[in-house]
């Protein structure tokens, strides 16, 4: 007597995200300007403008930049300004802040676009696990998109899953 093995999960209408699928190709930089500085503490107009102007800025074509300055110096907001000016044409992404909040940055652009509609009245499985740098942030991003649309949401994979949200009937 056989009996045939029935895989309940791939017939159900359970669907899977796994935010690792999203992860954009690209380098990410971090440019400091605080080589730019007089002393790495005082920006001064004249120097600051013909460093920007003769840096090169083609070396980050395709590049996900976050700009810093790691001296404690006060940067105005003009400086990276104009700095943006001058990569935007080559860079994907642009920010000022950490290689986190570039990260963040980079998923707020990708859940703010990510369509639901395939998700309507289903349950949804979040997968956790992830060998790439899934800012935090992101998943709750994607709670918050889905939650108004979706029958449930769970986290982890199909085998073990936490539930976080059920629709009410």
């Amino acid at each position: 007597m056989s009996t045939k093995i029935i895989n309940k999960v791939a017939n159900s209408q359970l669907k899977t995200i796994d935010l690792e699928e999203f992860y954009p190709q690209g380098t990410r930089t971090i440019v400091d300007i605080k080589d730019w500085l007089f002393q790495e503490l005082i920006l001064k107009e004249t120097d600051f403008r013909e460093h920007v102007k003769k840096h090169n800025w083609n070396q980050y074509k395709n590049h996900y930049v976050a700009l810093i300055c790691s001296s404690d110096a006060i940067i105005p907001s003009w400086a990276y300004m104009l700095i943006s000016t001058y990569i935007s044409p080559f860079a994907k992404k642009i920010i000022v802040g950490t290689l986190r909040e570039l990260e963040t940055s980079i998923f707020q652009d990708i859940i703010s676009n990510f369509n639901v509609e395939d998700y309507a009245n289903k349950p949804v499985i979040i997968k956790g696990c992830a060998n790439k740098p899934i800012p935090e942030t992101a998943y709750i991003q994607l709670v918050e998109k889905l939650q108004p649309v979706v029958k449930s949401i769970m986290f982890g994979e199909a085998c073990s899953t936490v539930p976080l949200f059920k629709k009410k009937k």
